[in-house]
């Protein structure tokens, strides 16, 4: 049969991928600094922000003019590096 070679492939391909990166919270003093840099760039609220495969991501920021966005930021400068329209 051919159930258990396959079956047996599949397992090594799924340990030799790795494991998958979970999205991962801020430290409390950089979500600050993350929050502060928000406010200066004119956005008054967020839905989450994370860090998530070497960058900040803040998901739902809403700007003064009520616009939302999906933004991106450099985790060294703090840095917004993308903005996405929502």
């Amino acid at each position: 049969m051919f159930v258990r070679p396959l079956a047996a492939a599949l397992l090594g391909v799924a340990l030799l991928s790795g494991p998958a990166l979970a999205d991962e919270k801020l430290p409390p003093d950089q979500q600050a600094k993350v929050e502060d840099v928000l406010k200066k760039e004119g956005f008054t609220k967020w839905k989450e922000v994370e860090l998530d495969d070497g960058m900040i991501e803040v998901d739902d920021a809403i700007d003064a003019n009520g616009k939302q966005f999906d933004l991106k930021l450099d985790p060294k400068t703090l840095e917004i590096v993308k903005r996405k329209a929502e």
